[in-house]
């Protein structure tokens, strides 16, 4: 195989390349569906993926994510990217179940580079329980590649981002970092050992997460992505109408995240997560460092979760059978906005 740096070919990689969100919000404010009734979720308000009912008993998850290049590894470039697309199904409680590919690449990357990508997302696919059968490419100078993924879930089983409740416990199923440790990487303030921890967690679908927590019927659940945990946390709160509380002290990361983070590195999607969220989280009081890492987009990031404090340890309990992190970072309480706090 020919050596090939894909991140040399790339202005931003992974989830920290996604648009603004306070943008977007603008952009697609006033955006309505004709069949309201059958469109579960769609833009009002958005979440993870969009959901349509087909009758009493099923409905459809649509998704779609790509990004251009994070790693230099074809093969775990186009395992994140896949990961990070079907991860969005089971983040609405639903299960894959067909994904076509959308890609752009170069005329001038080596065939098999791009063979490497899409048969190390053709890999994930199946290990999601779903099939890739397709999809569309196009030249671009900076490659590009993730998923369109349909999924099925029941449309009682919906786990919206708009359902947390106060009292509600608040769980993470992975550590927070990925954009720290590749800025670090990149920066050389870290190492392989860093980076490679980084890799498997990106690599690592949240299917096995959702099997865990899906006879817990939890009040909401999301991602955490490309508007790192505060952003996805505002979105929470705000579609929810209630106050979330969050403990930087419980926060987990990476290894190699928070030193990057006290160094003063910062990635452009963490400011673009600060000018979407900064005006509805309080953080007096809170290191420089961890307020960053809360403010890191994340790629294939965990799940965060929010459901009855009652049963919040039986969900640790189920979650480390799973071999599954279980991070209790805060719960739900009256009011509105985020508050990030020591312990």
């Amino acid at each position: 195989m020919v050596d090939v740096r894909l991140t040399d070919l790339a202005s931003s990689g992974g989830c920290a390349a996604k648009y603004s969100a306070a943008r977007l919000e603008r952009l697609l404010s006033g955006f309505a569906a004709a069949d309201a009734e059958n469109l579960l979720i769609g833009l009002s308000p958005a979440d993870d993926a969009a959901v349509y009912r087909l009758d009493d008993e099923r409905a459809l998850v649509f998704t779609l994510d790509f990004f251009p290049p994070l790693v230099d590894d074809p093969r775990d470039y186009g395992a994140i990217a896949a990961a990070n697309a079907l991860n969005d199904v089971f983040a609405m409680g639903g299960a894959p179940l067909l994904a076509l590919s959308v890609a752009a690449f170069p005329d001038s990357l080596p065939e098999d580079t791009i063979a490497s990508i899409f048969a190390a997302a053709d890999e994930q696919v199946r290990s999601a329980g779903a099939l890739l059968a397709g999809g569309h490419t196009i030249l671009d100078d900076e490659p590009k590649y993730g998923l369109a993924v349909v999924g099925t879930v029941h449309p009682e089983a919906l786990w919206p981002k708009s359902g947390a409740q106060p009292g509600d416990a608040l769980f993470l199923t992975k550590p927070l970092g990925t954009g720290l440790v590749l800025t670090g990487y990149k920066n050389a303030l870290l190492g392989e050992v860093e980076l490679q921890a980084a890799v498997r967690l990106m690599r690592t679908l949240n299917r096995e997460a959702a099997e865990a927590l899906r006879p817990f019927t939890p009040n909401a659940v999301t991602d955490v992505t490309g508007f790192g945990l505060l952003g996805h946390a505002h979105e929470m709160a705000e579609r929810s109408g209630v106050a979330i509380r969050l403990l930087a002290d419980q926060l987990p990361a990476l290894p190699g995240a928070v030193a990057v983070a006290r160094e003063g590195s910062r990635t452009a999607g963490a400011v673009r997560n600060r000018d979407f969220a900064g005006d509805h989280v309080a953080s007096e009081g809170v290191p420089d460092e961890l307020v960053e890492l809360a403010y890191d987009p994340q790629t294939a990031g965990g799940l965060l979760v929010s459901l009855p404090a009652e049963r919040a340890v039986v969900l640790e309990v189920a979650l480390a059978a799973h071999d599954i992190l279980a991070a209790r970072v805060g719960h739900v309480e009256v009011g509105s906005g985020v508050t990030l706090e020591r312990a």
